[in-house]
């Protein structure tokens, strides 16, 4: 039987944590069903005191994981101090991750992991999108998908799955920006991507309001009466099962958690703070509605300890082992192939 493809895993910022910690992750993981193929440089790899193999192809990986971490190896142009960004690099650091795109695009990998990126060197060098997501939702915009398109971020954390409605808005714009249709878009692509993505038959999604106790019937806001139980009723009408807006200090401890699949949150820190406190060190970021599998640790480059060997590589674990379990679940999906450099561009094109 042909072993399923590997996943692509790219290396990040390479004067961050991602090297050392995909070095503790394959030490964690060799032995398991899912292997992973670096793309990154096998040099700086090498220097994390692991044994590496280069290969060609992802179809070599599962045959060198057991014994090393398998590379697809595409020199950096510059050399690497940790804690340092280098610009130079940031082109490479693009490449890697439109590769990985597609591989996973051609069916050559069966999903990928991205470590941290540095935006700021990114930016010096170009690139063009407010970051990994947007970057991989503008790669894949032409690849046919059976669907309600993303993207959407998800958080994971233990038994928590919580998908931002907003990500990162000023608290301030937070009102305006949660309307009816951004609301039902992000149910419906959390309701099939439960459904494709994890093998939920059907669903069960809960929706925080946005003001406390969800408005206290209008004494505390209007948001609830006015635009979330429209938009979730209507989302029912449409065969989605979604709470009405439920306050939010009541939705994540224990016995609420077991009564859904997935949490609409209508801001960034209504879903962060949650999962944070549930597994500070394992969370997870999963991106929603896209033709590929992606998922990324849930912590940025760590500059101030790269290179210590302290980084803890929880994060960067449970997201492979994520990406496997999805990729799983998507098995006999239509893979189509996309070429071409897309990343570089003017400061204000292409945001998604």
């Amino acid at each position: 039987m042909t072993p399923a493809p590997p996943l692509a895993l790219t290396m990040g910022e390479p004067a961050g944590v991602g090297p050392e910690i995909i070095a503790a992750a394959w030490r964690a993981l060799k032995e398991g069903p899912q292997p992973f193929a670096v793309v990154g440089d096998a040099a700086l790899m090498r220097a994390q005191g692991v044994p590496v193999e280069s290969i060609a192809a992802p179809a070599d990986a599962a045959r060198a994981f057991a014994r090393a971490v398998p590379v697809l190896d595409s020199p950096l142009p510059a050399p690497v101090t940790p804690g340092r960004p280098e610009a130079a690099n940031a082109g490479a650091v693009a490449d890697w991750i439109e590769q990985a795109v597609n591989l996973a695009l051609a069916g050559e990998v069966a999903g990928l992991v991205t470590a941290p990126i540095a935006k700021a060197p990114l930016y010096a060098a170009g690139f063009r999108f407010p970051g990994h997501t947007e970057f991989i939702a503008e790669l894949t915009a032409e690849a046919p998908f059976a669907g309600v398109r993303g993207p959407v971020m998800m958080l994971t954390a233990k038994d928590l799955r919580a998908c931002l409605v907003t990500i990162h808005a000023p608290l301030a714009e937070v009102p305006e920006l949660v309307t009816g249709e951004r609301v039902r878009r992000t149910a419906r692509v959390v309701h099939e991507a439960m459904k494709r993505d994890f093998g939920i038959a059907r669903p069960r999604l809960a929706l925080a309001a946005l003001n406390p106790h969800a408005g206290e019937s209008g004494a505390l806001g209007l948001e609830e009466i006015g635009v979330l139980a429209p938009a979730a009723a209507a989302l029912r009408g449409e065969g989605v099962e979604i709470t009405d807006p439920q306050p939010a200090d009541t939705l994540f401890h224990d016995a609420a958690r077991a009564g859904y699949d997935a949490v609409l949150c209508l801001y960034h820190d209504q879903a962060l703070i949650p999962v944070k406190t549930l597994d500070f060190w394992g969370g997870v970021n999963a991106t929603l509605g896209l033709p590929v599998v992606r998922t990324s640790p849930d912590h940025g480059t760590g500059f101030d300890i790269a290179g210590q060997g302290v980084a803890r590589a929880d994060s960067l674990i449970a997201a492979v082992t994520l990406a496997g379990e999805m990729a799983r679940a998507r098995a006999g999906q239509d893979s189509f192939s996309l070429r071409g450099r897309r990343w570089a561009g003017g400061p204000d094109e292409g945001a998604v």
